[in-house]
Parts: C-alpha cells; sequence; structure tokens
C-alpha cells in the first residue's frame, strides 16, 4: 500500500486514498454528498516472484549461497516459499544478488 495513485491530479499513497474514499462514501450514506465517484483509481500489483527467481532460488546450493554470504535459514525459508505455489516477496538485497548471479544446477 505504499504505491503512489493519482488523486485529483495529485500523487497519492494508497493508504491515504482509501482513507479519502472510505470517507466520501461515508459522507454520501449519511446524505452530506450528492454524488459518489470511485472510478478512476487503479492500483497495479506487480510480482516480484517471476519464475525465472524461482528457478534460481531451487537450483542453488547450500555451498554458493554461504560463498554468496547468506544464512541458511535464509535459504530455507526461501526455497520453502519457491516450492509453494503462492507469491512471496524478498528483501532488495537478496533480490539483487538472486538477479546477478548464474548458478544452475545440471
Amino acid at each position: 500500500m505504499n504505491k503512489k495513485g493519482q488523486y485529483i491530479g495529485n500523487d497519492t499513497i494508497w493508504s491515504y486514498l482509501l482513507l479519502i474514499k472510505a470517507t466520501e462514501l461515508a459522507q454520501y450514506l449519511v446524505e452530506k454528498k450528492k454524488t459518489l465517484d470511485l472510478s478512476k483509481s487503479e492500483y497495479i500489483v506487480e510480482r516480484q516472484d517471476p519464475d525465472d527467481i524461482r528457478q534460481k532460488i531451487l537450483s542453488i546450493s547450500y555451498s554458493d549461497w554461504k560463498n554468496m554470504g547468506f544464512s541458511k535459514g535464509t535459504l530455507h525459508y526461501m526455497t520453502k516459499n519457491a516450492e509453494a505455489d503462492k507469491p512471496f516477496t524478498l528483501n532488495g538485497h537478496v533480490k539483487e544478488r538472486l538477479e546477478m548471479c548464474d548458478l544452475v544446477r545440471e
């Protein structure tokens, strides 16, 4: 919810935009406002876990991961998340190193 959306020509973070829209809805329901506009705002979700990142996580060995400077626990939870068919997020520094590495098991 930290992303920004357009509201009356200004960039507004989504959490505040939802608060504004909830307030407008409440005012409409108690008949303080005559109109209600819930259109024009679109929230776009970008996945941080594409298939190539999942495959890299599953193909990294513990020794390669340790040489990159990370702990065994981090690899364990990333592997667990990559095996599940659910979306997951990565810390920025972990994602950068995963994108740079070319480790593939054969």
